[in-house]
């Protein structure tokens, strides 16, 4: 697991937060070969750190006018595992890291 920081914004609030959670990321043994037709399919699966189970967590984004729902979710990574990625359930992407912060100045880690 990694721990990763994601920036939230809410346009009806005016405010963005930093959010710290963790992610599955990571190399994960693939074996891969030329020779299709007599290998099976065992060898031609992609495999990638995927997790294995995942918790929501809730954050109060600070300074909502009355009427707007301050509350968002966000996932947090318990478990991970190498296993083939699932695009019905999940997004299957690398992830890279960036010192970019997309959040206007006011920021409020949780």
């Amino acid at each position: 697991m990694t721990n990763i920081t994601l920036y939230v914004n809410m346009h009806e609030c005016g405010h963005c937060m930093a959010v710290n959670t963790t992610i599955c990321s990571g190399l994960c043994h693939t074996q891969d070969t030329n020779l299709r037709g007599s290998v099976g399919k065992h060898f031609l699966t992609q495999r990638g750190c995927v997790q294995r189970s995942v918790d929501y967590q809730a954050a109060k984004m600070p300074g909502c006018p009355t009427g707007t729902d301050p509350l968002f979710f966000y996932p947090v990574a318990r478990q991970c595992h190498c296993a083939k990625c699932n695009t019905k359930r999940m997004e299957c992407v690398h992830v890279t890291r960036r010192n970019t912060n997309r959040c206007s100045k006011h920021l409020r880690p949780v």
